[in-house]
This record gives structure tokens, sequence and C-alpha cells, in this order.
């Protein structure tokens, strides 16, 4: 469910006879519904082949990409498409809710891309080399990097928690459901190195000894 800019979409309409009072000065097309209705069984064959992958999804839409002007079929997909999106698009608009919930969902993606690039420092983030196993290998990588952040966060985040509702604090489930364990501002991306002169006692030890996410940085 993208969020897409209101002011920059196209509606349409099923019907260019019917109006619909203020609504009709935002739609600027109709949709030719009979091309839809004469090309329902190959948009349907599509469809399947795509959901049970007897038919590579980049090959379909190399084909209609590169079909020909008058190819009914893929006309047909780009009608079918503009009544879909304009009907989420409209559903959009008037379901506050549904916003809230995108909102969120977004903010919430963007924050895993955040920390995936705090935690991918070297060459700025970006892959240097064209090699796919060495791309995987460092895409890997950062996938468990990015996964020992949230774990070490969530661990964290669970014990103060508790402390908190054991010394009285009153914390909703419902406030939980809204903070994330992507946070990152304590993340060294490059670790912490410690040297030492002489040997540590056992109590220094364990007072001076790495987290598992400090060790996992190193």
């Amino acid at each position: 469910m993208p969020r897409l800019p209101v002011s920059k979409q196209t509606f349409y309409k099923l019907d260019r006879t019917k109006h619909y009072g203020r609504l009709d000065a935002i739609f600027q097309g109709t949709i030719d519904v009979g091309l839809i209705r004469e090309q329902w069984d190959q948009l349907v064959r599509v469809a399947a082949s795509l959901r049970n992958r007897t038919a590579p999804a980049h090959i379909i839409l190399t084909r209609l990409a590169s079909s020909a002007p008058a190819d009914r079929l893929a006309k047909a997909l780009t009608a079918l498409g503009q009544a879909l999106k304009t009907l989420y698009r409209l559903r959009y608009i008037q379901d506050e809710p549904l916003r809230s919930r995108m909102q969120l969902q977004l903010n919430r993606g963007e924050g895993r891309h955040q920390l995936a690039r705090r935690l991918f420092f070297a060459n700025q983030g970006a892959f240097q080399t064209g090699d796919y196993e060495e791309i995987m290998n460092k895409a890997t990588c950062l996938s468990l990097l990015s996964h020992a952040v949230r774990v070490w966060n969530t661990v964290h985040m669970t014990r103060i928690i508790q402390q908190l509702r054991a010394n009285g604090e009153t914390i909703l489930d419902e406030e939980l459901s809204r903070i994330s364990p992507v946070a990152f501002a304590h993340v060294i991306p490059n670790g912490t190195y410690f040297t030492q002169r002489k040997p540590l006692t056992p109590e220094e030890a364990h007072t001076e000894a790495l987290s598992p996410l400090d060790i996992a940085m190193v």
C-alpha cells in the first residue's frame, strides 16, 4: 500500500455519463470497461501464472512492455490498473485510520533502512564491485548486524520496561506498539577498541568486557 501524492495522480471514471458531485473535478479520464471484459480470461491467465509461478514475472513484464501499441491485452491490463489505483486512492483520501497505519508502517520501514545505512559505513554504503557472490556476502553480513542491533535493543528495552512497571509506572501495551527496536544513535559502527598495559583482574575484566554487539561490530 504505497503512499502516493494525491495531487499528482490521475483519477478515472468507470462510466463517463455518471456524475459524482464535487468529485467530478478530480476525474480526468474514463476506463474502457468493455476492453477489460473482452480480455478478462487472458488477464486471469496472467494473474494465475504469476501466482503459481509458472511464468517469471520479469518475462511477463518484458513481454507486455515490448508489445505493440495495439496489443489489447496490454491495454486491458493498463485499464484494470487504472481502475484499481483509482479505488485505492479514493479509499486513501477517505479513510484516515488507513493513512495512519500506512504512515506508521512506512516510518518503521524507513527506520530499518536508516539502521542499515548506519552500519554499512564502508565505501559510504555503496557496493564497489559487480561480483554477485561478494555482494551477497556483504548483504548477508549487513542483515546479520541489523538483526543483532534489533535483538540487543529489544532485550534492553524489555528490561527497562520491566523495571519501570516494577516501580509502579503504568505502561500500556498500546503505547509499546508505537516504539521500534531499530534505534541506532548508541551504536558505534566501526567498533570500540581497548588497550591495556597490564593484565586485568577478574573484576576489572568483567567491568571492561565488551557487549556482544560491540564484539559483532569489531
